[in-house]
């Protein structure tokens, strides 16, 4: 615990070095940052990337999976709510979520938002096939970012290294195709560990995407205590995922109309109230908190909650991870782990 207070007490620093001041309207003490579709989510520093992204960004997941319907206003209501970051996969769906970026977002909006997308491929031949897929299905000649995704162990660092993953992710870079690069995970954070210390000599990433919540540091596995300084270091972008436990901080979870959780001890509301849960990750040094959406109201509300965003303190924080901590040694909850 003494170790987690010191690694959460430095935190605090990095978390204010990467929330960008907005820009003042003259005259008056009101704080504007705009497109041609309004008022955007303040914005943060995406690592050495030099890019500014909103605090909030949409996940693709969940749109592959919803209605048609509700994929659409959901997009809509994301960009009508100062959103700008639209994470995505080829996974997703299978390509349904992409298919729907397609249909709803980059036709009209295509030069306001930071669009990323991700590749499982195990091997080189595998991971080009995807991006040129993705491209066509989201209808781009870019992504503003791609992503190595789901690690899942050192041993699979080792095979997709071996298999030419980093020189397709690096050429797609070099002819534009991607803006930037980046790896994900959620089952191993000795996976991004070991992605970090193979690729240190050439430093070919610039973000990395992870589980980021108080049951999570409160785990001796813990992609918070393992990754995020080492990543931050090295200025990478830092990309929180999970920040709900894919949900299994409720009561109930229910995907596609079929329910996958019930908790007679929940984490939301009978521990920790979603408001603290989300400014606990936004008080790390975050870039986007990316959050699973199937409809207008669920992404409305974590839009409102941005807005409102107060960072914690240390003992605030260290107060919330203390109150699950017996949830983070039984594991069930963070059952996408196999550490």
């Amino acid at each position: 615990m003494k170790n987690r207070r010191d690694f959460l007490r430095k935190m605090a620093g990095l978390t204010t070095a990467i929330m960008v001041p907005l820009p003042w309207t003259s005259g008056c003490n009101t704080r504007i940052d705009t497109d041609r579709l309004g008022e955007l989510l303040p914005k943060r520093l995406l690592g050495k990337t030099g890019r500014k992204v909103t605090m909030l960004g949409l996940g693709g997941y969940h749109i592959g999976w919803t209605t048609e319907y509700e994929a659409q206003v959901t997009i809509e209501a994301a960009l009508q709510g100062g959103i700008r970051f639209f994470d995505n996969a080829e996974s997703y769906g299978p390509h349904t979520s992409e298919i729907r970026y397609g249909k709803y977002l980059t036709p009209q909006y295509r030069d306001l938002v930071f669009l990323m997308t991700k590749t499982t491929a195990r091997d080189a031949k595998t991971a080009q096939e995807h991006l040129e897929a993705s491209l066509k299905r989201m209808k781009t000649d870019y992504v503003d970012l791609w992503q190595v995704h789901a690690l899942s162990s050192p041993e699979d660092v080792d095979e997709r290294i071996s298999n030419g993953i980093l020189d397709v992710m690096q050429e797609a870079k070099a002819n534009g195709k991607a803006r930037h690069i980046g790896f994900t995970g959620h089952e191993n954070p000795y996976a991004h560990v070991s992605m970090l210390d193979r690729t240190a000599d050439n430093d070919i990433f610039e973000t990395v995407q992870m589980p980021i919540n108080p049951v999570d540091a409160g785990n001796k596995d813990s992609f918070i205590g393992e990754v995020i300084e080492k990543a931050h270091s090295r200025k990478f972008g830092i990309l929180a995922m999970k920040t709900l436990a894919a949900g299994r901080f409720f009561p109930e979870t229910i995907i596609a109309k079929e329910k996958v959780w019930e908790s007679e001890d929940p984490v939301i509301p009978a521990r920790l109230a979603l408001k603290e849960v989300l400014n606990f990750a936004w008080s790390l040094p975050v870039s986007v908190l990316i959050t699973g959406a199937e409809n207008r109201s669920l992404i409305e509300e974590k839009i409102t909650m941005a807005k409102d965003f107060s960072k914690l303190s240390e003992s605030q924080r260290m107060d919330l991870i203390d109150k699950v901590e017996d949830i983070s040694l039984k594991g069930d909850v963070e059952y996408y782990k196999n550490v």
